[in-house]
């Protein structure tokens, strides 16, 4: 059972950027949050950006525990800071692409100063939300985004505060890329994903995502699959809509899509301009002057462009995305198959397999007639025998009985 595990695991088409070593992962059943994980790996793979370059942050909560199932360098840190972090990582080296991937709660609720002002200052990260309305981990609390009247453990008579729109509070903060889907728009969530790793500057995606174990049933919703029925029923699709609009109300209409996508300066680029006005042509970010920065993001954006290519190729061709050991042995496999047909034709298989179905056959005959003929011979006659003396004499018992009751019957007439 272990090599099978270890096989599939292996063979996975994920293993190249999940840690199937971690696998199992601990969320519910019905919990959104493995969709989305899903959806960020597809991504990362078509995207082509170099994955040693990838660092993935994530704060406390269920969504917190990505950063331990993601096969890059990735940081589990404290409740509500992982912006913080991530935004320290990416001034410690701006060739990175950071990628914060967490909870509500921790990017909205206790983190909420820290998300405000990356957004604000533009500050060129990947911020990936999952929302399930709840502190899903810690008892099932309000959260800054829980709708109007749902039920929680703080207000088990119904939410009575105002709750936050994430997107127009990203929006009127100053992040230039905002979208919003839901977990059963996993090919939109994988398509924002690949967008904003591929862009400069504060990039937000908030995933409305169902809790089974906590906000579903508190609120006696049914479960996960309910829940994904009634986001595929209730969902509008605004690309460009007014974030302003974007409310949810408790079990009413969900607006998603792709609401802002704009350029601006990021943060390390308006540094950049600032200092070059204060220091001139011999100004250094990290020992690197910026026509060298400048041609080494060139050749970067070429690199990925090839590798996106080669991606688009593939998938053109119908092959399947695996992992590059599970190709080598998929390859193996194929050249050894001509050989084995050119080894075994048509004629020889019939040669090879006639022979083999007589002597299956005829071995247990040869076999009863000489090492068992003298035991299992007369057995057979005498039972033979028995068989057809056994007729004979119920016939005859028959005929007896007959003429003894016709005897009988006249003298009861005649009394």
């Amino acid at each position: 059972m272990s090599t099978e595990l270890g096989k599939f695991k292996a063979g996975s088409p994920m293993a190249d950027v999940l840690r199937m070593d971690r696998m199992p992962h601990i969320w519910c059943p019905g919990c959104g949050i493995g969709s989305e994980v899903n959806s960020f790996a597809d991504a990362v793979k078509r995207s082509g950006i170099d994955p040693k370059k990838l660092v993935v942050v994530s704060g406390i909560g269920c969504t917190g525990r990505v950063a331990g199932y993601v096969n890059f360098d990735s940081i589990h840190t404290t409740h509500g800071r992982a912006i913080a972090v991530a935004t320290g990582v990416k001034l410690a080296n701006p060739e990175l692409t950071v990628v914060v991937f967490s909870g509500e709660g921790d990017l909205a609720g206790i983190g909420g100063n820290h998300l405000i002002h990356a957004a604000r200052r533009n500050m060129d990260l990947v911020v990936i939300c999952n929302n399930n309305f709840t502190y899903g981990m810690t008892g099932g609390q309000v959260t800054p985004t829980t709708p109007n009247s749902a039920i929680a453990s703080t207000t088990p008579y119904g939410n009575y505060e105002y709750p936050f729109s994430l997107p127009f509070l990203m929006d009127a903060a100053g992040a230039t890329y905002i979208a919003r889907w839901t977990s059963v728009h996993s090919r939109n969530v994988t398509q924002s994903i690949e967008e904003a790793l591929l862009r400069k500057g504060f990039s937000f995606i908030e995933v409305i995502s169902p809790c089974t174990t906590l906000y579903l049933r508190r609120n006696r919703l049914g479960d996960g699959v309910d829940m994904l029925q009634h986001y595929q029923e209730n969902t509008i699709i605004k690309h460009g809509a007014d974030t302003r609009e974007t409310a949810i109300d408790y079990q009413g209409k969900i607006v998603i899509g792709k609401f802002v996508d704009k350029n601006k300066p990021s943060y390390l680029e308006a540094s950049d301009k600032c200092s070059i006005k204060l220091v001139g042509d011999d100004y250094q970010l990290y020992g690197k002057t910026i026509p060298e920065r400048e041609a080494e993001e060139k050749a970067e954006k070429e690199r990925i462009a090839a590798r996106r290519a080669a991606m688009a190729a593939a998938e053109a061709q119908g092959e399947a995305i695996v992992p590059a050991t599970t190709r080598k042995a998929s390859a193996a496999k194929v050249k050894k198959a001509p050989a084995k047909a050119a080894a075994t034709p048509k004629a020889a298989k019939k040669a090879a397999v006639k022979p083999v179905k007589k002597a299956v056959t005829k071995a247990p005959a040869k076999a009863a007639k000489t090492k068992f003929q003298s035991k299992i011979m007369p057995a057979k006659q005498a039972l033979a025998g028995t068989k057809k003396a056994a007729p004979k004499a119920a016939a005859q018992a028959k005929s007896k009985s007959t003429k003894a009751v016709a005897k009988a019957a006249p003298k009861k007439t005649r009394k």
